[in-house]
């Protein structure tokens, strides 16, 4: 019987790291994993996908609302684990589940940098061309712990769908290695100097104007497809690519159509606009859209 693992996580990130581990041979005791959640418009109680992957491979879940209740340490504590692996799990490890056994967890940026809720769609965001995984140790602070292994790959103008899956992968060959290589493996002190941190995504932070293209730009990358890019009035970009980022431009102005897009000015920079999807409308091809409001060439998409 392969190693005894308790595995702490909650999206597809972290659903693709514990089914690398179940292939793998490791015995995985126990999951835990954030509560159901109402999800869509219709708010429809729904598992995680981590929940979904671990009872269909008959393993015990868990999903309390606070791992500092004593109870939870005390049954982790019994199962008697080689390694706890965290991926996105959302809560914050407590002290006395800390001590238990070595604590593992798959950081989806290159430490120090992007420290806590969103380090993906903060790489795109700042423009990074390179992004990586960390395996780390756990500690009270928040990923703050040495680096055991790491591994970094090109993300230059991947959507954040992309790169989640594409660190997803990579996280879960990497997790393997560190369970494998532990006690081989010298860790390394991460430099606090360098630190830098981010915040859970909110829907809020997709409102864009136009004023910069590659600023715009940037956003759609990192918010695809949540929460996506849209302007004050509730238009919604859903297929993008930046033309140029340096001209001086008339704010909206629709400076030529190709196709089924346009291209569509900001004060800096051109978009060229495929689909787009009106407030409480279907979406549809940037042409029709310019065709129902009867705007042409030369005409202010506001």
């Amino acid at each position: 019987m392969g190693k005894k693992i308790i595995f702490m996580g909650t999206p597809s990130y972290a659903a693709t790291i514990l089914q690398a581990l179940i292939n793998s041979g490791f015995n995985v005791l126990a999951i835990f994993t954030q509560p159901d959640k109402a999800v869509g418009r219709k708010q429809i109680l729904s598992a995680s996908e981590v929940k979904i992957l671990g009872l269909n491979n008959n393993i015990d879940v868990f999903t309390p609302n606070n791992l500092k209740d004593e109870q939870i340490s005390k049954l982790i504590s019994s199962l008697n684990p080689d390694f706890i692996v965290v991926a996105a799990y959302g809560k914050i490890l407590p002290k006395n589940i800390l001590d238990i056994c070595p604590c593992i967890n798959l950081h989806a940026s290159l430490l120090p940098k992007y420290r806590g809720a969103s380090p993906i769609q903060s790489a795109i965001l700042n423009g990074d061309e390179e992004s990586g995984v960390c395996s780390m140790l756990m500690q009270e602070s928040l990923d703050s712990g040495d680096i055991l292994e790491k591994t970094s790959f090109s993300i230059k103008n991947k959507k954040a769908d992309e790169v989640f899956e594409l660190m997803s992968k990579e996280a879960a060959k990497l997790c393997i290695s560190t369970l494998n290589n532990f006690y081989k493996i010298k860790p390394q002190a991460q430099d606090e100097s360098k630190a830098t941190f981010c915040k859970k995504i909110k829907k809020s932070d997709g409102l864009v104007n136009l004023e910069d293209a590659k600023t715009l730009y940037q956003k759609f990358l990192a918010f695809y497809p949540w929460p996506g890019v849209f302007l004050e009035n509730g238009l919604k970009f859903i297929d993008i690519n930046l033309i140029d980022d340096i001209s001086k431009n008339k704010e909206a102005e629709i400076l030529d159509i190709q196709g089924e897009s346009f291209l569509l000015a900001c004060k800096k920079g051109v978009l060229k606009i495929n689909k787009i999807q009106e407030a409480g409308k279907k979406i549809c091809s940037a042409k029709s859209c310019l065709n129902g409001k009867r705007l042409k060439s030369g005409n202010y998409l506001y």
